[in-house]
């Protein structure tokens, strides 16, 4: 017996792989799951961090990238001026900002609360 047969016998009983419609139904579906559990949520937090840090003013406490918490005494464009102790400065990237915590609203004098305990 010579080798053509076996050969030939071998291709046709090798089963036929998936179609290609199959194939790229799968890569669309990987991608698409790809895309919700990864991308888009991280895009997401990046507009967040990015308007957090478009949004800081004078008098917000911050804290860096670095861990340094103080409060920010000058806004420029790309920089902020950041009071750590009584005459320490020291200037920052706006980027390199991890969380601003703004000054808390003043509380009204009328506490609505307290009248409706009264009645």
């Amino acid at each position: 017996m010579t080798a053509q047969p076996m050969i030939a016998t071998l291709i046709q009983a090798a089963p036929a792989g998936p179609s290609p419609l199959y194939t790229i139904g799968m890569m669309a579906a990987l991608f698409a799951i790809f895309y919700f559990l990864l991308i888009r949520p991280q895009q997401k937090r990046a507009k967040e961090h990015r308007d957090m840090v478009m949004a800081v003013r004078r008098g917000d406490r911050v804290v860096t990238g670095g861990g340094l918490v103080g409060k920010v005494a000058k806004v420029g464009e790309d920089e902020v001026q950041i009071d750590l102790a009584d005459g320490v400065r020291v200037t920052a990237i706006k980027a390199t900002l991890q969380d601003v915590r703004s000054k808390p609203a003043p509380k009204a004098a009328n506490d609505t609360k307290s009248k409706a305990k009264k009645s």
